[in-house]
């Protein structure tokens, strides 16, 4: 299975890019976790906020392939525990799709980005930064696969 946290933003500070790996390298090739950087759609006087959202629209959905599992990472989505994420990611991967996980920009994804999105997880009320949301999510999916492997790194 492969998971793919598309992501709005570039340039992420170092430690961002170290936690990220120093989870990523422990799961095995055949559940692997990746972070796909997507650049920030251009705001300023000459451009709207919708016309930014839109290139990043544009460049979130040209990286998810048809057979795809769809969540997107937003305040209003379901609250999971990480075992009930465990048990969803495991239906998927027995379902034989690959899972893209999608996260905004600053202004958050556009209507069309939520609708073509399977399910909506929060991963907490607060808003938190996307270089946080990276590391938290790459840990997360370390800790799925444990839990589904058995490995002691998940103790509840």
């Amino acid at each position: 299975m492969k998971i793919n946290l598309i992501s709005v933003g570039t340039k992420m500070p170092a430690w961002v890019e170290q936690g990220v790996q120093a989870y990523s390298k422990r799961l095995p090739a055949e559940f692997s976790f990746n972070c796909i950087e997507v650049p920030l759609g251009k705001r300023g006087k000459s451009s709207s906020i919708e016309q930014a959202m839109r290139q990043e629209e544009e460049a979130l959905l040209a990286r998810i392939s048809a057979r795809d599992h769809v969540v997107a990472l937003d305040v209003l989505g379901k609250a999971l525990s990480t075992e009930a994420m465990a048990a969803r990611i495991s239906q998927i991967r027995d379902d034989g799709r690959h899972l893209s996980l999608l996260v905004g920009g600053p202004d958050g994804l556009t209507p069309a980005c939520l609708q073509r999105a399977d399910e909506r997880w929060s991963l907490s009320a607060l808003t938190l930064p996307h270089p946080l949301v990276r590391t938290v999510m790459a840990e997360q999916i370390y800790r799925v696969w444990s839990l589904l492997s058995g490995h002691p790194y998940h103790r509840a």
